[in-house]
């Protein structure tokens, strides 16, 4: 685990949720003091459908409609993009690492790329080791 404490971060940010806060803990022993959780690094709210496998749930149909009693995937997005505009305005400069879901990956791509929300939810998603995106 050392080797991921010394990967030269400045900080690291995660969502406040337990799967999240837990490979903070576990991955960057000791640097706990360089970790920091934020709401806005939530996962999309499915609502009424939290908690139950990502298989069952329908993605295509929440682009812009809000799960009942949650957001719609461009509300989770918008709100993770919030959270990066704060990233980029007080630790400008830094090398940060972020710990999200979906939706934080979605958010970093598109503030990276410029991409559209709409080309991002319709490519199909593979989860990956790590992205790299630089925010400027």
């Amino acid at each position: 685990m050392r080797y991921r404490a010394d990967r030269g971060y400045d900080a690291i940010f995660s969502a406040d949720l337990a799967r999240a806060v837990e490979t903070v803990r576990i991955a960057f022993h000791g640097c706990e003091e360089r970790a920091f959780l934020d709401w806005r690094l939530r996962e999309c709210n499915y609502g009424h459908g939290n908690g139950m496998p990502a298989s069952e749930l329908d993605r295509q149909g929440h682009l812009d409609v809000a799960y009942p009693g949650g957001e719609s995937w461009r509300e989770a997005i918008a709100r993770v993009t919030r959270c990066i505009d704060d990233l980029r305005r007080d630790w400008n400069g830094s090398k940060l690492l972020v710990i999200g879901h979906t939706s934080t990956c979605w958010a970093f791509e598109q503030v990276a790329t410029g991409s559209p929300v709409e080309e991002l939810f319709a490519a199909p998603f593979e989860w990956q080791p790590g992205w790299d995106h630089v925010i400027r």
